[in-house]
């Protein structure tokens, strides 16, 4: 069986690119931002991402994660940038052990769990949204995640076995 899930990395101050470019459209199609849509997020287009956020009962952080960007997709009608999914193949894993920030991996179905991911693909502390498990904080690396390969920490053996292998988009 195969999982659809979306999971987007932040996009925040100091960020260059399409992305950001694709925000700050989003921002002035919802009359928070007038500048234009340079590709740069500085302190204007941060301002008006916490305006934003403020006025749609989000933590007004500045930042540009899962639920901002869903928020701002719907109050504009423009479509969340395509180059913020990526195809991943997720596998679980569960026991007693430290992640690779020095963490205890957690499973919190109504709130962040924890992930393994390779970093060259998705940094360390992105946080990430998966249907079918949730929240997820990329705290962990492993041996055999690489590439387009997550890893989701459960609480047991059988619900490892139950999750299996599955595609999920990120």
């Amino acid at each position: 069986s195969s999982l659809s899930a979306i999971v987007m990395a932040n996009v925040s101050l100091g960020m260059t690119g399409t992305r950001v470019a694709s925000v700050q459209n989003m921002l002035i199609g919802t009359g928070y931002l007038t500048d234009g849509a340079d590709g740069v997020f500085g302190s204007g287009t941060q301002a008006a991402v916490q305006r934003f956020q403020a006025d749609h009962g989000l933590t007004a952080d500045g930042i540009v994660g899962t639920q901002t960007m869903n928020a701002l997709s719907t109050a504009s009608g423009q479509p969340i940038p395509v180059d913020n999914t990526i195809v991943m193949e997720a596998t679980a894993y569960t026991g007693d052990t430290t992640t690779a920030t020095g963490v205890t991996p957690v499973r919190n179905p109504n709130g962040v769990s924890t992930i393994a991911v390779d970093p060259s693909i998705i940094p360390l502390g992105s946080k990430v949204y998966i249907p079918g498990y949730g929240e997820a904080i990329a705290a962990d690396t492993g041996g055999a995640i690489k590439g387009h390969r997550i890893d989701l920490f459960l609480n047991s053996e059988n619900e490892c076995e139950n999750w299996g292998r599955q595609n999920v988009t990120l």
